[in-house]
């Protein structure tokens, strides 16, 4: 993926996390898509961040790949 599928499918998965988010009730079902969509737009941001730095430093960008999950949402804030 290249920067601009990576941020599409950020914003894919935003206006998704809003629809459910406004909805009047939340199932169990639901509230683990929003706890996926999270994760999964957490480890594309991180993505994003990887090939900035590998750009930033005469690197492919293109090496980067998506960390597991676990990794990404141990990082400090």
């Amino acid at each position: 993926m290249d920067d601009k599928e990576i941020r599409s499918r950020i914003e894919e998965l935003v206006e998704e996390e809003h629809r459910l988010r406004d909805g009047p009730e939340h199932t169990e079902a639901q509230r683990a898509r929003l706890r996926q969509i999270e994760e999964d737009r957490d480890q594309l941001w991180d993505l994003i961040r990887q090939r900035d730095a590998k750009r930033q430093y005469g690197e492919d960008p293109d090496e980067a790949q998506p960390r597991p999950e676990p990794q990404v949402e141990n990082y400090l804030q």
